[in-house]
């Protein structure tokens, strides 16, 4: 005897928008130029700091990865931002290779510093939104406009960060306004300071602050602003225990970018290895010559 299968119908999809089948709103205002305003206004939960968390905190073996040390210098017509590769939870290191300096646009930058994973994810939404902004209006977005969208959005994530979640980003960018690099840094708040020279976030910044005080040269080119920030990075990875230094055997280094009027380049690994090894030659030279007898 044949078995007879009866197919249940499938269920039917809710059409977009909701059950009238019109879309939010949001999408009917003429010139809505920001996009987390979009997002915000058709559902606040997409957003990384709109989320409802449980209450409580999350324990020790469950510690999200976080990133650490960015330095940023400028130099005449740029700025270079440089960022350690090592991600840690707790007291074990989470990654070895993350990368932490991402180009916002073509003339400008983002390091992160805090939760590595909420941290990405604004620098993917702080990108998409400068790319909105472009086209609805027709017009680049400038480097101040840029600074304000990113300390919304880094004030946005306050629930997050009051949980421990918290993001640090470290902006940097060419104003061409002006024909020169500028950097701004922000608290947990979305507080926005602009730096004058250089600056640093991150667990070892303390370290990589007092090393670019003492070798940063503002009217040197980018060549010797790309050894700076090398070097920074190489000092606070020898004080502090979350950044890591420059790998030689497995060939890891820092992320180096350098964005001047030609826009947004990342440097080789290959150059920024050559530069770690000569920064660390002179030191090992420097020791051996001050511990002779």
């Amino acid at each position: 005897m044949a078995r007879v299968v009866r197919v249940m119908p499938a269920a039917p999809v809710p059409p977009p928008g909701g059950p009238s089948g019109r879309l939010p709103a949001a999408f009917h205002v003429a010139g809505a130029a920001s996009f987390v305003d979009l997002v915000a206004g058709t559902d606040p939960s997409l957003l990384p700091g709109r989320r409802p968390l449980p209450a409580g905190a999350l324990p020790p073996e469950l510690d999200p990865p976080h990133a650490t040390t960015i330095v940023a210098l400028t130099y005449p017509g740029g700025v270079v931002m440089a960022g350690d590769r090592r991600a840690t939870a707790g007291s074990t290191i989470a990654h070895r290779e993350i990368e932490k300096v991402f180009p916002a646009d073509a003339h400008s930058c983002v390091g992160i510093a805090g939760t590595a994973g909420i941290a990405v994810e604004m620098v993917r939404l702080f990108q998409v939104e400068l790319e909105h902004f472009e086209k609805i209006e027709g017009a680049v977005l400038s480097l101040d406009g840029k600074a304000n969208r990113l300390s919304a959005m880094v004030r946005g994530n306050l629930g997050l960060a009051m949980q421990g979640l918290a993001v640090v980003p470290l902006f940097a960018g060419y104003d061409a306004a002006l024909g020169r690099g500028r950097i701004f840094s922000y608290d947990v708040t979305g507080g926005r300071y602009e730096e004058r020279g250089h600056h640093s976030v991150g667990s070892g910044s303390v370290f990589a602050k007092g090393a670019l005080k003492k070798l940063h040269r503002p009217t040197r080119g980018v060549d010797d602003a790309v050894a700076t920030a090398v070097e920074a990075l190489h000092d606070a990875a020898d004080d502090d225990s979350a950044t890591g230094g420059v790998d030689l055997v497995r060939g890891v280094v820092p992320v180096v970018a350098v964005v001047d009027e030609a826009g947004y380049r990342r440097v080789p690994d290959e150059r920024v290895l050559a530069v770690a090894r000569e920064v660390l030659a002179a030191r090992t030279a420097r020791h051996e010559e001050d511990t002779q007898p």
